[in-house]
């Protein structure tokens, strides 16, 4: 078996999807539809997942929204499965024009990030997906490249700068599904006309509401703490953010004296 090296790695099979996004599987041999596409049938499932969420994406609400059968997809996309592979690239198009501008590292790197939420509160739904490894879609790498391009000069390992893209990754992903959850809630009890539909209680309230103060001194100090202006969800994030940075420009140092010494 020959050895695979940089840039010339044996071809390997790709999971249905990816092998279509990485140019890996043949066209089938049945003939085109007039006015239907793989790129017509991804954006057509974005748009519903969209306005609707991942739960409205379904080869035959595609279908509808195109005005075809169910069947005629299945020329263009194998499954449903292999559907959410090419909806999750067409959600990153246009990463591999991204131009990052900043005076350093940390401003490029924090303009990174915020794209990427960005990005997830424009289709919400990417938040609903399963994601048992990182994405390898090539819109998804090209975004991954642009994060790394902007630690060039920091004088890391190649190794810590993809933690780094990683932990930043992680956390505004994790940070938009909690936004994201939030919102279908308040969506789905308002729907329901439960009487929850009004908006979430603070969670200071819910503290002073719940606490004792011998039980839970530290919680209840927070609690009953003077009352200080409110903090949007896109603040704290961004605080966040900004703390990760903070040990990354430690990480630099460090680095940078461990050379030196």
């Amino acid at each position: 078996m020959a050895e695979e090296t940089p840039g010339q790695a044996a071809p390997r099979p790709l999971p249905p999807g990816l092998d279509l996004l990485w140019g890996r599987r043949e066209r089938g041999r049945r003939g085109p539809r007039p006015g239907l596409s793989a790129e017509a049938i991804v954006n057509a499932a974005v748009r519903l997942a969209d306005a609707e969420g991942l739960e409205a994406v379904s080869m035959a609400k595609v279908a509808a929204e195109l005005g075809f059968t169910t069947m005629s997809l299945y020329r263009y996309v194998a499954s449903k499965e292999e559907l959410l592979q090419l909806m999750w690239n067409a959600s990153a198009v246009g990463a591999e024009e991204l131009v990052i501008e900043g005076p350093d590292w940390r401003t490029q790197l924090r303009a990174w990030a915020v794209i990427q939420r960005d990005m997830l509160d424009r289709h919400p739904w990417i938040t609903q997906m399963p994601m048992a490894a990182p994405p390898v879609a090539p819109n998804s790498l090209h975004f991954v490249e642009r994060g790394l391009a902007t630690l060039d000069e920091t004088g890391l390992d190649d190794a810590d700068k993809l933690r780094i893209i990683g932990l930043l990754s992680s956390y505004t992903l994790s940070e938009a599904r909690m936004a994201n959850d939030a919102a279908r809630a308040a969506a789905a009890a308002q729907a329901a006309g439960d009487g929850s539909s009004g908006p979430p209680v603070p969670f200071d309230s819910l503290l002073r509401e719940l606490l004792d103060e011998q039980t839970y001194p530290r919680l209840y100090r927070i609690a009953w703490a003077p009352a200080a202006a409110t903090v949007s969800e896109r603040d704290e994030f961004l605080w966040g953010i900004d703390r990760i940075l903070d040990g990354v420009a430690v990480l630099i140092e460090r680095t940078r004296q461990g050379r030196s010494g």
